[in-house]
């Protein structure tokens, strides 16, 4: 799909977009398909008893409920979405790269495709772990002030809401390590300089806490705001990891460049 002008060696703008067309097309198939093939899979399995399980210990009679006829269609496209969306990801990266790489260097074409794979991984685990221990750990303190004056009815479709925003939220924030690493990659950042940022990444971590966890329960708040800042701190360790790598490369050139100089004037 990429093509060159003979004379400038860069590509025409009219050919940029077709070719932007060529991979926005490419990534909303990709993502229209998957949806389809997580909608057979959610509809045919009982996927959403699966994710209903971090609140069915709280329910009274362990089900919830909905109060609309669309409710439960409603529920299992948005649920569809979500996962197409995790699942197409990949390629939606892919395609992105692919329209950036003639205008990257060879050291960042080789930084792309680790980065990809990673950020796929790391926004599966996030999901995961959202489903697995953050949203049970909410509702177990979120559900234990009742009262004898109420009674507790969650809907299917609030719920669901919560849980896929959450889910998503918690995959999104998981990206951090990998996007530090790739910074440091391309020579961007160094861990001198994050590790100079400790206390704003801090702040930052209970603001971004904040934003995505509902209501104002401080405790709520800190459950993710934590593993957040755990996460910078990760993404630190594997920053200096790369960097030293990068230097032992970069001594190991400038060496071989030494010793092919040192050879030629004798």
């Amino acid at each position: 799909m990429t093509k060159h002008d003979g004379r400038t060696g860069e590509m025409p703008f009219l050919d940029h977009l077709e070719e932007l067309r060529y991979r926005l097309l490419w990534s909303l198939g990709a993502l229209v398909v998957l949806t389809i093939a997580a909608f057979t899979i959610v509809s045919r399995y009982d996927v959403i008893g699966l994710l209903a399980q971090p609140i069915e210990p709280y329910l009274a009679n362990g089900k919830l409920i909905f109060t609309g006829p669309a409710d439960s269609f409603t529920i299992v496209m948005k649920v569809s979405f979500a996962i197409g969306i995790v699942a197409a990801a990949p390629v939606i990266g892919y395609h992105i790269w692919m329209f950036l790489a003639p205008a990257l260097h060879p050291h960042e074409k080789r930084v792309v495709m680790p980065v990809l794979l990673g950020a796929t991984g790391l926004f599966a685990t996030g999901v995961y772990l959202a489903v697995r221990w953050v949203l049970p750990a909410m509702f177990g303190f979120l559900l234990t002030f009742q009262s004898d004056s109420l009674e507790q009815m969650i809907s299917a479709r609030e719920y669901f809401s919560f849980a896929v925003s959450m889910g998503l939220a918690c995959g999104a924030t998981f990206q951090l390590p990998i996007v530090i690493v790739a910074l440091t990659a391309l020579g961007l950042v160094t861990p001198k300089v994050l590790m100079k940022y400790r206390r704003h990444a801090a702040v930052g971590s209970i603001v971004a806490a904040a934003i995505i966890t509902p209501g104002d329960v401080l405790l709520v708040t800190a459950m993710l705001g934590v593993p957040l800042y755990l996460l910078y701190e990760i993404s630190i360790v594997l920053s200096w990891f790369v960097y030293r790598r990068k230097q032992r490369k970069a001594r190991d050139r400038d060496n071989s460049a030494a010793e092919s100089i040192g050879g030629a004037s004798t």
